[in-house]
């Protein structure tokens, strides 16, 4: 074959080749082309396969859908009692519309991330020192609606804010350390007061209803010491009176009045002879050796009381 003819037909392939390659596109999951037809906005190529004029159409822009992390570098702040502060953070965003993200505005990334500082800064500014560790959601919020204000003819969604780091100067941090400590120690000194003051309470508490159990456990014991005297006493006083009775019946009967003066003899000496072995001095009566007289004496006494239980006399 002629050489010329061969170096014509590689050419014609390579043309058809290269309009090949020109004219398909194939976008993936998650991205948009923008497409421009002779330097003019034609279409937005979505996911899937798509066949472009050759030499007339061109993919201008390429963007994701999916959302994105926009790291926020650390930026100096000066806040309401006038400290400097070291801020950063994250920004999530997402492309909702390619052709206005793409004509809108140069470079969208950049833009979100000055107007997040710039929001960052103005935020910090009407805020303590103090109050900036406590209002991380609310100083999110405030970036979040200003970004997505201010991107929404960018075709950007700003779906989220994040603060990560607040650091404010060394010296401010030491005495926000020693300020944390002390309160720490006097929360610390409070809670142990208020543990002894509840251990007192509770301690005389004990002691209160340990004298109330006591005292009520000695009325009962009173109660009861007095309960058992007096049923000792009647008893006593029962079994004396029967005592009596049965003795006043037996000197009633045949041969009682004997064993009386019997009774009273041997008593009657018995304590004389007590008498005698405790003491060196003893006063003894003239008429000692008359125990005829003695028993004489108690038999009128049995006498008497036989008189008077006959009689219908009760002398118990």
């Amino acid at each position: 074959m002629d050489p010329v003819k061969i170096i014509i037909l590689v050419g014609i392939l390579l043309f058809a080749l290269i309009v090949f390659v020109k004219t398909i596109r194939i976008v993936p999951q998650k991205q948009a082309f923008i497409i421009e037809r002779l330097g003019k906005y034609s279409k937005t190529l979505e996911a899937g396969f798509h066949i472009l004029a050759p030499f007339i159409d061109k993919v201008a822009y390429r963007h994701t859908l999916k959302e994105q992390a926009v790291d926020v570098a650390p930026q100096q702040c000066i806040t309401r009692d006038n400290i400097v502060v070291d801020v950063d953070g994250i920004l999530y965003m997402q492309v909702v519309d390619a052709k206005k993200a793409s004509y809108g505005i140069s470079d969208y990334k950049f833009a979100s991330v000055q107007l997040a500082q710039t929001t960052m800064r103005s935020v910090m500014g009407k805020l303590e020192l103090d109050r900036t560790f406590e209002e991380r959601d609310n100083i999110n919020s405030v970036i979040v609606d200003a970004v997505d204000k201010a991107s929404d003819p960018w075709g950007v969604k700003v779906t989220r804010y994040e603060v990560k780091n607040i650091v404010p100067p060394p010296s401010i941090k030491d005495a926000m350390e020693k300020q944390m400590r002390a309160e720490r120690e006097k929360r610390a000194t409070i809670a142990e007061s208020e543990g002894d003051r509840q251990a007192k309470i509770n301690r005389a508490e004990g002691d209160r209803q340990e004298m109330i159990a006591r005292s009520e456990g000695e009325k009962q014991k009173r109660i009861n010491e007095a309960e058992g005297k007096a049923v000792e006493i009647q008893r006593v006083a029962e079994a004396t009176a029967l005592g009596i009775r049965e003795i006043a019946k037996s000197i009633n009967a045949e041969g009682g009045t004997d064993a009386v003066n019997l009774r009273i003899a041997e008593q009657y000496l018995n304590e004389f002879g007590k008498l005698a072995q405790t003491n060196n001095t003893m006063i003894i009566p003239n008429n000692l050796a008359d125990i005829a007289g003695v028993i004489k004496t108690a038999t009128s006494v049995v006498q008497n009381t036989k008189l008077n239980i006959s009689g219908g006399k009760d002398v118990i």
